[in-house]
């Protein structure tokens, strides 16, 4: 008569996002300085362009202040980390090294969207200090919630763009065409000024970018003031058409390189 034997189960995996989430925030905390100059710049420019001015100690110009630069972090964030270091990374050997692994490609997405999902709040804390302690800035708690995730909200057409952006220019052309777009954007959409401040032909640009219509999203969110109808629409719209050149840049990157 022969014991029975007990089965040994097999080792447990770790998830595969997990793992690609894991490297990739260690890889970005392995740089400190892009980290902190990522994360500070929103929190600086509140500091510099709204605390020393008159409108910055208005409670609901202060509040719109925090709001729109915070869209401002979360912008900077994944149009850099998605648009100049999805095209870094497609430059390197490691890449297609991962790709031969036993592991869905989405999984490296989604780990990536996770990343920029990450240090783009991180960006938005130091905001918040600055708002709270030198400025008259407030927000109920229901709020802030709200606000948080109409920050993830108004954050989809950057997020989209830098991957198109990543996944269809070589790294040395992806670099200036993002810092060409990011600061353009970002001024003409009211992150660094408030629109009400204007000329009317600005204003009417304005509402036409997606960043003004993110920047309406979470002020609403935040303050309860009526968003600007033509800012949300062209918003949608920009969510559509950088979700279809995402994934179109995407298969593209895919048929070129893994078929």
């Amino acid at each position: 008569m022969t014991a029975p034997t007990a089965t040994v189960a097999p080792p447990r995996r770790p998830a595969p996002v997990g793992v690609h989430y894991r490297y990739l925030v260690l890889e970005n905390l392995r740089t400190p300085v892009a980290v902190l100059t990522s994360s500070l710049l929103p929190a600086l420019s509140l500091l510099f362009f709204v605390v020393p001015f008159d409108y910055g100690q208005d409670t609901r110009a202060a509040t719109n202040a925090v709001a729109q630069l915070a869209v401002f972090g979360l912008m900077s964030n994944f149009l850099f980390l998605f648009g100049v270091g999805v095209a870094d990374d497609r430059a390197k050997a490691w890449d297609p090294y991962l790709r031969t692994l036993p592991a869905p490609p989405w999984s490296r997405i989604a780990a990536r969207v996770l990343t920029g999902l990450t240090f783009g709040l991180v960006s938005v804390v130091p905001v918040i200090v600055v708002g709270a302690l030198f400025t008259p800035a407030t927000v109920t708690a229901a709020g802030l919630g709200l606000g948080v995730l109409a920050l993830m909200v108004g954050a989809l057409p950057f997020l989209l763009g830098g991957l198109a952006l990543g996944y269809a220019l070589p790294v040395k052309a992806a670099l200036p065409v993002v810092q060409l777009v990011f600061f353009p954007v970002a001024f003409a959409g009211g992150l660094l000024f408030p629109p009400e401040l204007f000329p009317r032909w600005l204003d009417v640009l304005s509402s036409l970018l997606p960043s003004r219509g993110a920047r309406e999203l979470v002020v609403w969110a935040t303050t309860g003031a009526d968003p600007k109808v033509l800012a949300l629409v062209t918003f949608a719209v920009w969510t559509a058409a950088t979700a279809v050149l995402a994934i179109w840049a995407l298969r593209r990157d895919e048929g070129r390189r893994f078929r």
